[in-house]
């Protein structure tokens, strides 16, 4: 069981950070603040993240449960979850030879970073698909383990939210020199690889429960 849940955390942990390398609104918004209020922005600004992010599973936990436990439901969470990897991971892959950090960041008045935690997510697109197909299929698998399974999952989730932003605040606030975009390629391209896994590891459950519903 805690091998389990431990496997739970890390796959959790690993997908969430190649979704997190990825720029975006939330990366943006962490370079900006960064260079305004120093280090404790990318943590805050993850900690409304986490809030939004929070109420969606325990939303998605309790009122959606019943709707979870169909079996297609979970076969078409399960493929749409390998075909979004998939994508990603082309991109990922696609972008790798122009791929580099942007440290320029406007200088404007913002909203506290918590509140621009929250902003910043809901803007972004793909955070909205992300949940939508690969999000609804883990908090399917997690939740055979009840809510320990659910805690190490969202647990695993926001620790690579947190461990990348406040890795880019404290190197926005030290100086560009602990990040470099030839690093940042090979952590993109490395991801790349892990997502590629996990894409074959879903279309297989996805495949499985599919050929069980139609014998």
């Amino acid at each position: 069981m805690l091998f389990t849940l431990f496997t739970i955390f890390a796959s959790s942990f690993v997908v969430a950070l190649s979704g997190a390398l990825m720029p975006g609104p939330l990366l943006t918004a962490t370079i900006s603040e960064s260079s305004r209020r120093g280090f404790i922005a990318g943590p805050l600004l993850i900690a409304g993240h986490a809030v939004l992010e929070l109420a969606l599973v325990i939303a998605l936990f309790l009122g959606l449960a019943p709707f979870f436990r169909m079996p297609a439901v979970f076969a078409a969470s399960a493929l749409a979850g390998a075909v979004i990897l998939l994508w990603m991971a082309a991109g990922m892959l696609r972008s790798l030879p122009t791929l580099r950090l942007s440290w320029e960041a406007h200088q404007s008045k913002m909203n506290h970073p918590v509140v621009s935690g929250i902003l910043m997510s809901v803007s972004n697109p793909y955070w909205i698909i992300w949940w939508a197909t690969i999000g609804i299929g883990y908090i399917f698998y997690a939740r055979q383990y009840g809510l320990a399974g659910i805690a190490f999952f969202f647990v695993g989730h926001i620790s690579a939210d947190l461990a990348w932003y406040s890795f880019v605040a404290g190197a926005v606030s030290r100086g560009r020199s602990l990040l470099t975009d030839r690093l940042y390629r090979r952590l993109i391209g490395l991801c790349a690889v892990f997502l590629i896994g996990f894409a074959g590891y879903f279309a297989v459950a996805g495949l499985v429960k599919l050929k069980g519903l139609l014998s």
